[in-house]
């Protein structure tokens, strides 16, 4: 019995064996299987993967062209603009002074016209006219200016700015207009010091200060300056009509006039509608920063924000211009008998009216239109001229700075001289300065002109 059993536990241990053995390698046939399903799982991942790339590859080599092409419109665009606004900007300084050219002739008429008006009517009809005249040339220089600064040609000259000698040139300017019209205008002193631009900032405060003094019927004016910190706050405040406040945003808009303000009785009182535009335009170039609070009824006030500086107001080397007003001295008005004067002019109208006024005021002329016509004047004789009144623009392209020096060339000396155009710029004052030539803008106010001329026979001959 126990030899029949040992043949079949043996073959009961073999067939153990044998199924360990199976199972031994189905776990490794199953494993290799799984491993072999993941590596091929990893690969379709893999071939997913690289479309994906592929595509987002190609979407944004797209979207880049795209923004290339874009790029380059953009920029064609805004060399596009930057061309169209110094053409605009050419353009208005061309039509300007081919307007001002007959503007000024006007003006210089009109003057003389009402030193001939023996009655009181005709004197008022021709201080009507050129009130209209100077209503024009306003409009027409401030366009042109605005021009200028939307077309970036003026660049601010920043420098020390005394406060005090600004807030002085405002006075002069204002005081007589708020008298007149039984108003206050109280301007307080400072030694305060700011960074700015003298020239634009003095266009900035005259064009609030001449609003407010326009909009404000009893009361005052107050300008006023504070400092804290780095920042000196200038206050232009009044007690005028106001401004309601879904109106405070349109005043700085072209052409946008508070009518409620304006004098029934005097219409000439009413702006043209620019100041506040040109205003936020300077404002802007300046980077300063100006705010408005208003209350209708009881007034408004304007902050303007600007940088302090901290120099020493006694080392300052600022320059004291004179201002020439139309209230001449007396005894300056009888200095331009027989003097002596070269007038330099390529228009017909304008030198026929400049030979009219300068020859009632006791001037004895010689006139040209060119260069060469200038210079011609002093080699007939032994003629010289006292004083040189040339235009910018002559005949042939030639440049009255130029002829102007010529002339003083071969009249051997530094004869004084006046400039008069209808297109001012840097380069021409720059030339003019650092050749003691005087520039005048048309239309040109004969008071201004009549006290300049006396104002430089005076110096030669104090200085002789």
């Amino acid at each position: 019995m126990s030899s029949e059993a040992s043949p079949i536990a043996k073959a009961n241990e073999e067939i153990r064996k044998l199924k360990k053995i199976n199972a031994a390698l189905m776990e490794r046939v199953e494993r290799s299987m799984d491993q072999q399903g993941s590596a091929y799982s990893l690969f379709q991942t893999a071939i997913n993967l690289e479309g994906q790339v592929q595509r987002r590859t190609s979407e944004l080599t797209a979207t880049l062209a795209h923004l290339e092409k874009s790029n380059v419109e953009l920029l064609n665009a805004i060399g596009n603009a930057e061309n169209a606004n110094k053409s605009k900007t050419r353009f208005l300084a061309a039509a300007s002074h081919d307007v001002l050219q007959p503007l000024n002739a006007a003006t210089l008429l009109t003057n003389t016209l009402s030193t001939l008006q023996q009655n009181d009517e005709g004197r008022r009809l021709c201080e009507q006219v050129s009130r209209s005249l100077d209503n024009m040339d306003i409009l027409l220089r401030t366009l042109l200016y605005m021009s200028r600064l939307d077309a970036g040609d003026i660049e601010p000259e920043i420098q020390t700015v005394s406060l005090n000698d600004l807030f002085g040139s405002l006075a002069t300017v204002f005081q007589p207009i708020a008298e007149q019209k039984n108003l206050t205008l109280r301007i307080s002193k400072t030694d305060l010091l700011v960074r700015s631009d003298p020239n634009l900032l003095r266009r900035i405060l005259q064009n609030i200060v001449s609003n407010a003094i326009r909009y404000t019927e009893t009361g005052g004016v107050l300008i006023k300056a504070g400092r804290i910190d780095n920042r000196v706050t200038i206050r232009v405040a009044d007690t005028g009509i106001g401004i309601e406040k879904e109106e405070q945003k349109n005043i700085f808009l072209e052409f946008h006039r508070n009518h409620h303000g304006d004098n029934a009785q005097d219409k000439t009182s009413a702006g043209i509608g620019l100041g506040l535009a040109i205003v936020e335009r300077m404002v802007i170039a300046l980077e300063h920063e100006l705010c408005l609070s208003s209350t209708p009824g009881k007034g408004s006030c304007f902050r303007l924000v600007l940088v302090a500086d901290d120099a020493d107001i006694d080392r300052l080397n600022l320059e004291k211009k004179q201002y020439l007003t139309t209230n001449a001295e007396p005894r300056l008005l009888n200095e331009l008998t027989n003097t002596r004067v070269l007038l330099i002019e390529n228009d017909l109208e304008v030198m026929k009216a400049m030979e009219a006024l300068l020859v009632r005021w006791g001037c004895r002329l010689r006139l040209a239109s060119s260069t060469e016509e200038a210079l011609n004047t002093l080699g007939q004789d032994s003629w010289r001229p006292d004083l040189i009144v040339a235009d910018q623009h002559l005949d042939g392209q030639d440049l009255g700075t130029s002829t102007i020096e010529l002339v003083r060339t071969l009249a051997g000396t530094p004869v004084p001289a006046i400039i008069i155009t209808a297109n001012p710029s840097r380069a021409l004052a720059e030339e003019a300065k650092s050749a003691n030539i005087e520039v005048m803008l048309k239309p040109v106010k004969p008071a201004q002109l009549r006290a300049l001329m006396s104002h430089q026979k005076t110096a030669v001959n104090n200085h002789r």
